[in-house]
Formats: structure tokens, sequence, C-alpha cells
């Protein structure tokens, strides 16, 4: 049996206390997309951590946890990873490496950066993790397999062909400090020598398990809203952050997944560049960032303040139809407990007219919000078990969204930990 979590929006939905969740029941939990460049919040018995590479499943003792071959993989900070964990008395969680996951460079980061300087006013917000030159470098047919590392002629061979392209580029578009092959090459050693332990194929592991009935959670990183297919392009991440990706980032038949998960907040929130129609600023901004997630709305791994707006219906159903959701999990309901009233975005006016589907990023960057009010119900909901014990407004305000969406909400997250979690039977449940 094969589940994923998924974001519905622009990432930053609480896919991680999901998948933490999740993870209780399952056997193996796969990061099958991404890198470093965007992390999952997770509040547990042992703390609050921020996890950026490892799967959000490595805080169980039962569960096998894997890097996928779709990740973009920086070693070091994988490892560094693990140690932040186990130093704070989480025991060393069970780690898989696909041989065929590619490997974050040291030049990615810094060709990232360079290009982000070099665009000036018109970057596209990148976290400069590296991941666009890692992406552009897979697709080149020019990056590192995992298993590359255990190849030594080859390994020395493509290193002195890759560095002479890229140090053309650093001396003359960038005007920066060329690389030394044989520091890389020393570097990649270090690196083969931390993953040794942990690499295998995934794709046979995954097989085999299949067949012994072992429950499977694919873990996605970012949101519908950031696919470079289908989402706000080129304000996109480089992979894709589909559920139907999951097949591929991790080696299954797209068959097998069965449950597809799909996090929305109950309000919106956005970190980088790119258009976002109900998004608002100022004070009435300020003040939801402020109460948001767990100790407000800023990035896992930038710190950066989270742009903040209200519910979007139209990029929600969208993002929910593209990962083909079967479940909607609605998290950070609690926060909106503050408001009198609250506006909720039901349709975009582009040209004069409205519409009620995610048009393509020309149209989007035209668009204004058509808000719909709804009444606020003025008081905590956190420790609230089951959905009926919800303020009538607040039951009110679920429902609306879900007749908007069209999916079926059937988790309501009202707090950061574990066991705020509130389950409903939705009546749009097939």
């Amino acid at each position: 049996m094969v589940k994923a979590v998924v974001g519905a929006n622009w990432g930053d939905e609480g896919k991680g206390k999901i998948t933490d969740m999740l993870a209780e029941k399952a056997d193996i939990i796969i990061r099958f997309q991404g890198g470093a460049n965007a992390g999952h919040t997770i509040v547990n018995d042992y703390g609050k951590f921020a996890l950026h590479t490892l799967p959000s499943g490595v805080f169980y003792g039962h569960t096998v946890n894997i890097i996928g071959n779709g990740v973009a993989l920086n070693i070091p900070l994988l490892f560094q990873e693990i140690q932040s964990v186990t130093d704070r008395n989480v025991p060393m969680p069970k780690l898989l490496v696909s041989d065929r996951a590619q490997i974050v460079m040291p030049y990615h980061i810094l060709f990232d950066q360079y290009e982000e300087e070099r665009l000036g006013g018109k970057s596209f917000g990148s976290t400069k993790s590296g991941i666009a030159p890692f992406y552009s470098d897979k697709y080149a047919k020019i990056g590192f397999q995992v298993s590359e590392l255990f190849e030594e002629a080859r390994l020395r061979e493509k290193v002195a062909r890759v560095v002479e392209t890229k140090n053309v580029l650093l001396e003359h578009l960038y005007h920066k400090p060329l690389i030394d092959a044989e520091e890389l090459l020393e570097e990649l050693h270090g690196y083969r020598d931390m993953a040794a332990p942990y690499v295998c194929d995934v794709s046979a592991y995954l097989a085999q398990a299949l067949k012994e009935n072992q429950t499977i959670l694919l873990e996605g990183q970012l949101g519908t809203l950031k696919d470079p297919d289908h989402g706000i392009y080129p304000m996109v991440t480089s992979s894709s952050t589909l559920a139907a990706y999951g097949a591929v980032g991790a080696g299954l038949p797209p068959y097998e997944i069965k449950e597809i998960y799909t996090v929305c907040k109950a309000y919106s929130s956005a970190v980088g560049a790119g258009a976002f129609v109900s998004e608002i600023f100022g004070e009435e901004a300020e003040e939801l960032r402020r109460r948001g997630g767990d100790g407000g709305e800023y990035g896992a791994t930038t710190g950066r303040p989270r742009r903040m707006g209200w519910f979007d219906c139209v990029a929600s159903k969208y993002g929910c139809r593209l990962q083909g959701a079967t479940d909607v999990a609605f998290t950070v309901l609690d926060v909106l407990g503050y408001l009198e009233e609250i506006p909720v975005c039901v349709g975009y006016e582009i040209d004069g007219e409205v519409t009620t589907d995610f048009p393509v990023t020309a149209k989007l960057e035209k668009a204004k919000p058509v808000l719909k009010t709804l009444p606020g119900w003025k008081s905590e909901i956190r420790g609230i078990k089951n959905y009926e014990d919800l303020p009538e407004n607040c039951r009110k305000y679920v429902e609306f969204i879900e007749g908007q969406i069209g999916y079926p909400i059937t988790m309501i997250s009202n707090g950061p930990s574990r066991s705020d979690i509130i389950y409903r039977k939705s009546p749009l449940k097939k």
C-alpha cells in the first residue's frame, strides 16, 4: 500500500506534521523529490525540529527512511541533519540512500548565488541551495549519481571534464574564482565515505516491500503551485512537486499509489517571488504571520518571513486536482480564532471577467481576488478532538471551503503537535 503526502499550494502547508502522523502506521517513508531548499517543521515528544532532507519518519524506531532517486542530495547537509537530531536524543534512524540519487555539488550552491546576484532585481527568489543549477546539470546529463562515487577512474575523468566547462562560466560570466579539480575530487571522496553505509538499489528494495504488503509513505516537498509544469512558472522549483512524480522519484509503479493526502492551510502563505492573488499586506498580514504556525510564519530553511493571504479556493481546488487528492488535510485552523470575520478568495477577476479556474502565469499576474467574508468563531479550538465539538462558525468555514474546492476534508489540524488533529467523515469521501 502506497500513500503520498503532498502540498496543494505554494509549500509550507504543514506537510511535515501530517507525514509524521501517518508515519506512525507506515513501514517506509520516502523523500522523492526536491532538496534541502525547503523544510518540514515537526513538533513531537523529542521537541521541535526543522527537517530539510531527512524523511519525516525518522522519529519512529520502526520505520525505514529513504532518500529516493528523485532527490537533490546534499550529502554533507544530510549528515549534519542526522547529527542534529541524534544530538537531541533521537535514536539513530534507519536510513537508505538510492544509488541513483544525484548529488548537489559544492559548485551548484555557488552558481545559484552567483546567478541570483547577476540577475539582481529580476531574480527568482532562490533559497541559494543549489537547486536550479543541480537540475540544470541533471538534465544536461553532466550531474553525478551517488553510484558514480564508487567508480574512481570514471569519477576522476568526469570531474576533469565538468570542471573545464564550469570554469569557463566562472571566468567569463561571473568573474569568480575557478574550481580546482583535485580539490573537488578529494571532497567527493569524503562524500563517498559518508554515504557508503546507506547506499542501496531502492527500487528493488521497494518492489520487495510491496510483495510483503508493507505500507510505504511518499513525502513531497513544496506544493502544486511550485511545480515546474503546472505551477506559477517561472517562479517555481526545479523538480515536480506532484504525487504522480512519487512513482518516478522513488522507483514505484504509478498504480500502487492508492491514497493522496493533499495538505492545505486554513489561510495562505508563500515564500519566494511569484503571483499570489489573495495576498494581504501591512498590519493585517503581520498579525496573521505572528500568530500563524507554531511560533510564526517563517521559512523552515531560510527563516524568511512568509507572504500571507486569505484562503484561496481557486488555487486550492486546482492544487488538489493536480495532486489527485483522495483526502485533504486542513491545517492551522486554530490560528484564525482571533478574527471577527474571515475573508476567503472564491474567484479571480481577470480583464473584467470572474473565473474559478486557475489560469496560466500571464493571466494570473492580472488577477484580482473575489472575496467572500465568513463570520469568525472568536475562540480557542486547540484541544478539541471531535469535529462536532468545534464552534458552529468554525464548522461552517470548513464546510464552505470543502464545497468550493470539491475535495473531502478528512483531517483538521488544530495545533502543532501530533495529537492536535481532528478526523472527520466528509460527505465527499467516496
